[in-house]
């Protein structure tokens, strides 16, 4: 019992020194989702990816506006995350502010703009079959 105890430890010693957390990713997809809701993010769509895909638990798919909404969604959502729970997440996109991804590691977040979701149309891709997209709706 002591030894598991210990490797236990050790592993989240381990975590942490990698800038993981022992945060839950529920915990993780609720911070998200309170974050999107109060800057505004339109279309949000939260696909379950246990069991169908490695790359996380969760995926967040969203809408700014405009450039300028797409990179202070994204931006907020990464300070929070910090502050917050203590996680550091890994931004890609900002730049351009059309597509801005969000890796937390157990959750993705894709920020876009109206038009750039339309164009890849990535709810689809994750979505069961059949599901009406958020732009449908």
């Amino acid at each position: 019992m002591l030894l598991s105890l210990t490797s236990d430890a050790e592993g989240s010693a381990r975590k942490l020194a990698k800038g993981q957390s022992s945060v839950t990713s529920d915990a993780i997809l609720a911070a998200v989702l309170k974050s999107l809701e109060d800057d505004k993010a339109e279309d949000v769509v939260q696909i379950d990816l246990r069991g169908i895909s490695e790359i996380g638990d969760h995926m967040v798919i969203c809408s700014g506006r405009s450039t300028r909404q797409v990179a202070a969604i994204s931006e907020k959502l990464k300070s929070r995350l910090k502050d917050d729970l203590g996680i550091l997440s890994k931004v890609e996109g900002k730049g351009t502010g059309d597509w801005v991804l969000v890796d937390t590691g157990d959750v993705i977040v894709h920020v876009f703009r109206p038009e750039v979701r339309e164009f890849y149309q990535l709810d689809q891709m994750w979505l069961e079959p059949g599901a009406p997209s958020p732009t449908e709706a």
